[in-house]
């Protein structure tokens, strides 16, 4: 039987909730977000949460079906499906009892299916994409042990951030670091906005002077190249 690992704080939920996927990845040095076909399952589907693992073999889902029954609130499943796509690792029942035990969110490397459903019951969903197929129920598979997903690394514990963008994953042991530099991005591009904002309406009034708008670290980048 696993383990769960300890749920993050509130403190740490509900600041990585006034972020974003951008943000955080930036703070990680443009990295740290899954392949690019792992998206939500429906529009404005969003989740903040801590990492419970499953590893699956391809086309197999049995471990999953575990995974959902060893969740609860605060947790997001992330379950290594090895980029398969001839079967669907979840549809509409498995995703129903996920919401109903609790389970802030599912991440899948791989395919489910009952697109229409999943949308009508709202749990935050991420996968590559649907195919009709079913799965198989047979195993072997793991809970809770240290996962690649969709070419990122995933230990239980870790944060987990999706949005419209993808997902972010940020280690457990650096999750402070990441949130103050997060921080710190948003207020730059929070006035960067405004400084954008502010030109726009000067335009108006015949100010085109564009350079103003530039961020203050491109010219001495672009002098070495001669610009």
């Amino acid at each position: 039987m696993s383990i769960n690992a300890e749920l993050l704080s509130n403190e740490v939920i509900e600041r990585a909730k006034k972020l974003n996927t951008t943000l955080l990845s930036d703070a990680l040095g443009c990295t740290g977000s899954m392949d690019y076909e792992v998206k939500p399952v429906a529009t404005g589907m969003k989740v903040v949460g801590t990492a419970l693992t499953v590893d699956l073999r391809a086309g197999d889902n049995l471990f999953l079906h575990q995974g959902i029954y060893c969740g609860g609130k605060g947790y997001v499943l992330v379950a290594d499906g090895k980029g398969h796509k001839e079967n669907a690792y979840l549809g509409e029942l498995m995703a129903a009892a996920a919401k109903a035990n609790g389970l802030d969110g599912i991440i899948v490397d791989g395919f489910v299916r009952d697109k229409e459903m999943l949308g009508e019951i709202g749990l935050p969903i991420f996968a590559k994409g649907f195919i009709p197929n079913g799965p198989f129920k047979d195993g072997p598979g793991a809970i809770n042990i240290p996962i690649s997903c969709a070419g990122v690394a995933v230990h239980p514990g870790d944060l987990i951030v999706g949005d419209e963008d993808g997902v972010t994953v940020v280690p457990k042991d650096k999750i402070e670091e990441v949130l103050e530099k997060a921080e710190e991005k948003l207020i730059y591009e929070e006035k960067r906005l405004q400084t954008i904002t502010s030109f726009i309406e000067s335009s108006k009034q015949g100010n085109l002077d564009i350079q103003s708008i530039a961020p203050s670290w491109l010219e001495e980048k672009m002098k070495h190249f001669g610009y």
